[in-house]
């Protein structure tokens, strides 16, 4: 038969050698078909039902219930307008394939846990995991490509998250800082991408068996500092969007010789298949069946595997780096007199209760105010690229400017100074920056709403009020109702 869909020969060939030409043929059609698209609803900020009403009102986007997830859902119509809702710049919900969805409920951190995610960019799995924690707890995050953690802090911002930081690092080192340190860890590891060539199909040009074998020896290394960072009794998730089970079962297999790890049971909802127990002849752990396999063309999804690991034992830490001290930041508790004054201004002007802004730690940078979850601290400041969100900016008065991003995750709280939207061409000239022409307001700052959203801040000044909209988000289009902006 004449192969002409978007699976390379030798991906064709691979897959019929390991799970069978009907298998093949399935993958082969599967990928000629568009992708179905799935958003998960950041149930911080809203429920699954008004976002539904709200997109399919404003937007025509039409949607589908899944069963699982419970948060997720199906995108049936309007497809065009997913990307450029005003939903999506505010962090109502986040674009993913629902199989990638399972690794961080897989995982099913804690407000309590201490939480690594070993490899984090662009972000879906780690606004994932701060939702599951509730914005609480400790999440730290790594990237190892600096150019991808702008868009990793973005997404963390756009959807209001703070209980994290922010490391740029080779995951396979990290252990030398953090022996026993970690409740759980997300190692989502970079793999060849065989699960996921339907919406990849550069996929085709890049895999082979070569290209396999280097990953896997990354995977591995990846795995062994995990293991290392986690404590006892801790629990580490593996997953890749590859099928290819040199690059699952055989890494997993040849951890559980020699590392104090054991294979947890998976309670998953979905249609899955279990891992490989026997591989071209060689008879593998038989508790690998309870890894998981999703498969593209059953699940009308990418290709996922997944594995849940307990620790069992202590292992030998490696040499450990000297702690490396932080120049830029300091933690400072509310009431301390560094910060004090500043929380008491933004209380009395946004009617923000004061035992709300004491649930947190603050950090200064020269002018800036940045803040993060009340419970986080580490001691390896000086690693980290950024910890926390942005709280304010420090004016020429020695008064403190409430940032967009605060404003939004302040939402509930702000009973004071909210400027509400009258109108399309004042969201729009909010949005991109501009001044809303507005004589009688009274001076100050405002809280910024439109539609029962805190879009975030402006200021008055001479004849209005000044977008303080941030400039990284003035970049996208955005669609609301019938005008893109």
């Amino acid at each position: 038969m004449k192969r002409r869909g978007r699976v390379s020969e030798k991906v064709y060939t691979y897959l019929c050698a390991v799970f069978g030409d009907d298998a093949a043929k399935q993958y082969w059609a599967f990928v000629k078909k568009p992708p179905t698209k799935y958003i998960r609803v950041n149930e911080l900020k809203t429920n699954r039902a008004d976002l539904a009403k709200r997109l399919f009102d404003n937007y025509g986007i039409s949607t589908e219930e899944l069963e699982f997830p419970t948060n997720a859902l199906k995108i049936t119509g309007g497809y065009e307008f997913v990307g450029t809702t005003l939903e999506l710049v505010f962090g109502l919900y986040y674009i993913q394939g629902v199989s990638s969805m399972f690794p961080p409920i897989v995982l099913n951190p804690s407000v309590t846990d201490t939480v690594l995610d070993l490899c984090s960019a662009p972000g879906s799995k780690t606004t994932q995991l701060a939702e599951l924690m509730k914005n609480k707890g400790k999440l730290v995050v790594n990237e190892v490509q600096i150019d991808r953690i702008k868009a990793l802090v973005f997404n963390l911002d756009k959807m209001n998250f703070l209980n994290y930081g922010v490391l740029n690092s080779k995951g396979e080192i990290l252990s030398k800082f953090y022996d026993s340190s970690f409740d759980k860890i997300l190692v989502d590891a970079p793999c060849s991408g065989l699960g996921i060539i339907q919406k990849k199909n550069e996929v085709n040009k890049w895999w082979s068996l070569e290209r396999v074998a280097r990953l896997t020896d990354l995977q591995t290394r990846l795995m062994v500092a995990a293991i290392k960072m986690l404590k006892v009794g801790g629990e580490i998730v593996y997953s890749t969007c590859t099928l290819t089970p040199e690059e699952n079962e055989l890494v997993i297999n040849n951890l559980l010789r020699n590392y104090p790890v054991e294979i947890q049971d998976i309670d998953l909802p979905y249609q899955h298949k279990e891992g490989f127990t026997r591989y071209h002849g060689i008879d593998l752990n038989k508790n690998l069946e309870k890894a998981i396999r999703i498969v593209p063309w059953e699940a009308d999804s990418d290709g996922f595997f997944m594995v849940k690991l307990r620790k069992t034992g202590e292992t030998t830490p490696p040499e450990q780096e000297k702690k490396r001290r932080s120049y830029v930041m300091t933690f400072h508790k509310p009431e301390d007199k560094e910060i004090k004054d500043y929380l008491k201004l933004i209380s009395d002007e946004f009617g923000i209760n004061k035992k709300v802004l004491a649930e947190y730690n603050y950090m200064l940078k020269r002018k800036e105010i940045f803040f993060v979850s009340g419970d986080w601290t580490d001691e390896n400041l000086g690693l980290f690229q950024r910890i926390g969100t942005k709280f304010g900016t420090i004016d020429k008065n020695n008064r403190v400017v409430l940032h967009s991003h605060a404003a939004q995750l302040f939402e509930k709280e702000i009973t004071k100074n909210i400027y509400e939207i009258k109108n399309l061409e004042e969201l729009k000239t909010y949005i991109t920056g501009g001044l809303i022409l507005n004589d009688s307001i009274e001076p100050g700052q405002y809280a910024v709403k439109y539609e029962g959203i805190i879009m975030g801040t402006g200021v008055v000044i001479q004849g209005g009020l000044k977008s303080r909209f941030p400039r990284s988000r003035r970049t996208q289009k955005i669609r609301v109702k019938d005008i893109t902006i």
